[in-house]
């Protein structure tokens, strides 16, 4: 059965988010009020060269205080497909098109407040195209090896959710000959 939603209210509206907080109904015959992120979705790609070089980004994330590593991702527009996102926000992060697109997967990152869905790709056969980054973007491309960067996990030095689960899909799907 689930939950059921009694009530809802806007909390704030974002640029990108909305916060709610909604009064639900647990099966079990609890009420309970919830603050959820509701989120329009978003797409990432694990970019790789025919030598499986990695295109990552090392970008400015305030809220955690500093610079990360990440793979290329963006927020859904209105009315968007994930690919188009992805195929969109590749050029405008790191300045690459790809002709050869697969769906790695999807991640819930957050299901305990935000009902945010990341689908991850794989981008290869890799051109170049001019890269257009919004004005409050801060980040640098680097070229990493892919196993280099599996070793980088291992060390602890990546530690975004959708870029850990994107770098284990690519290599689940390299491992059984699918890319």
């Amino acid at each position: 059965m689930g939950a059921r939603t009694l009530a809802c209210e806007t909390l704030h509206q974002g640029r990108v988010f909305t916060l709610v907080r909604e009064k639900v109904a647990l099966e079990n015959g609890v009420t309970i009020d919830l603050d959820i992120v509701r989120h329009p979705g978003a797409a990432a790609m694990v970019p790789l060269t025919e030598d499986n070089t990695l295109l990552m980004i090392r970008q400015y994330r305030h809220a955690v205080g500093g610079f990360i590593w990440e793979i290329p991702a963006g927020t859904l527009d209105p009315e968007e497909t994930p690919l188009a996102c992805a195929k969109r926000e590749l050029i405008e992060e790191i300045g690459y098109s790809a002709e050869t697109w697969h769906k790695l997967g999807e991640i819930t990152p957050v299901p305990g407040y935000s009902d945010e869905r990341i689908h991850i790709f794989s981008a290869m056969d890799l051109s170049p195209a001019i890269q257009h980054l919004d004005r409050d973007e801060i980040l640098d491309v680097h070229e990493i090896r892919f196993e280099d960067a599996v070793k980088m996990v291992e060390r602890g030095e990546i530690g975004d959710a959708k870029t850990l689960s994107g770098l284990f899909m690519a290599r689940l799907w390299l491992k059984q000959g699918l890319l």
